[in-house]
């Protein structure tokens, strides 16, 4: 059988729901830059690191695969918040 529905583990699952959670909370906060929703947004992404971090040290039990994705995840959430890939002439615009 292609799909081995059964073989699926609910923690492993609710693992990879919590990191797109997490993904999607970065992603709000850096939609949120330069709203009247900027602070919310922001603290959003710290609670989903946290969140996601912690589920890290959960994520080592199963093995360093599950750790290595968490870990991952993490990395990806960091850099959507940090890395401003609009262009200079834009961003220099929006600090006035």
């Amino acid at each position: 059988m292609l799909f081995a529905v059964n073989a699926v583990s609910p923690v492993l699952c609710t693992m990879g729901l919590v990191q797109v959670l997490g993904v999607v909370a970065a992603a709000v906060a850096r939609l949120a830059e330069g709203t009247a929703h900027e602070r919310a947004g922001h603290w959003l992404c710290v609670i989903a690191l946290a969140v996601v971090g912690g589920l890290c040290g959960f994520a080592v039990q199963f093995g360093p695969d599950s750790g290595a994705m968490c870990a991952v995840t993490l990395i990806v959430m960091t850099m959507i918040a940090i890395v401003d890939i609009r262009p200079q002439a834009n961003a220099e615009s929006l600090k006035d």
